[in-house]
This record gives C-alpha cells, structure tokens and sequence, in this order.
C-alpha cells in the first residue's frame, strides 16, 4: 500500500515524507508536485491508502483538489495538509470528502497524530469487521475517548487533555463511530453504557 504526498513545495513533501515514515516505518511514499498527474502516478506505482493534499497547488483552485480527488478515489481516506486556515476550509473540506484537516502550522506531534489515525492497517480492518465491538477490542485511545465522552468533555477540552489538534480529535472520534455502528457522539455513549463499558 502506498502513501501519497501532493504539494508543490519540495520541502514540505520531504517533511511529510519524514512525518508518514514515522507513523508507518517502511511505508512506501510517493511524492507529487500537481493533481494532474495523480491518476497515472497511481498506476505506476500502486492502491493508495492515503492521500496528503496540500489546497495550494498550481492545477487547483480552493476546494478544486479534494473534490477531484473524492471523485476519482471515494474510498481512499484524504487528509488535507495545508497553510490555509482551518477557520475559512475545514469544514468546507469535510464536507466535500476529507477525512482530516490539517494546518501546517501545528506541531510534528499533532500532525504525527492525525495521520496515525487515518493509517488503519488491511489487518486492523479486517478484525474489526470480523470481530463484535468489546471493549477488548478498542484502541487505547478509543477507550479514552469513551471515558472523556461520559465526563461530557468538548472536543477542543479533549484535544488539550490529550495534547493533540481538534482535527485528531474528530478522526478519531470518526474511527470510533465506524467502530462502534454509530453516527454521533450520543449513540456512541449510549452504546458504551448498554454494554457496561464506562468502567474500563
């Protein structure tokens, strides 16, 4: 499986490079400067298991990559990486298909941490469509989240409490939902109660 990094910027695609190695040793990385030429990069060299993409680049205007993007691989997670602000695009880009926003200007910890969430192995797929939901089952941080969801934290109280972006905090709480067969954050505590999991 094969990471793509889309951004114009050498330096920034070395960086995410280094940031991608460090979430997945071993990864295979591919770099690329424009969207036009994503789809034949694609062939080349592999199935994507994510996509980087940058909303700056010189085929794209604003939203103009996530879309084409979605459109062409809707089943590929997309983490938007970007200078622009997170007040003027991340909802815009969630909306249109991004799995995660992500500001260039947070820390390589944070960005470290929203990209580990979307990096779901075959493997891991395959156990949690296999297996029912239990609370052996759950990540380390998706027990947490089910405990700071009791105590009726927000997701900003959450990200500071576990020192990662709200963006991270909305991945994951996505993966949990996916998890779990819910679609909010009520149904999700409402599921952990059922089932006698608020003691874990």
């Amino acid at each position: 499986m094969t990471v793509y990094v889309i951004d114009d910027h050498p330096l920034m695609r070395d960086a995410l490079t280094m940031l991608v190695h460090r979430v997945k040793p071993g990864l295979k990385i591919i770099p690329i400067h424009k969207l036009n030429v994503v789809e034949s990069t694609v062939e080349k060299n592999g199935v994507p298991e994510l996509f980087c993409l940058d909303l700056q680049l010189p085929d794209t205007l604003g939203m103009s990559g996530v879309q084409v993007l979605k459109a062409k691989f809707p089943n590929v997670p997309l983490a938007v990486v970007t200078s622009a602000s997170a007040s003027e695009f991340e909802a815009r880009c969630l909306e249109a298909g991004a799995n995660a926003f992500i500001e260039k200007s947070n820390s390589p910890t944070q960005i470290i941490a929203a990209l580990r969430s979307l990096l779901i192995t075959e493997e891991e797929e395959v156990s949690e469509d296999a297996a029912p939901a239990g609370p052996t089952k759950l990540s380390k941080r998706q027990k947490q989240l089910i405990l700071m969801l009791d105590q009726g934290l927000s997701n900003r109280e959450i990200a500071e409490k576990l020192d990662i972006s709200e963006h991270t905090v909305k991945v994951h709480f996505w993966r949990l939902f996916r998890r779990l067969g819910v679609n909010s954050r009520t149904q999700a505590l409402h599921f952990a109660r059922t089932n006698g999991w608020l003691g874990i």
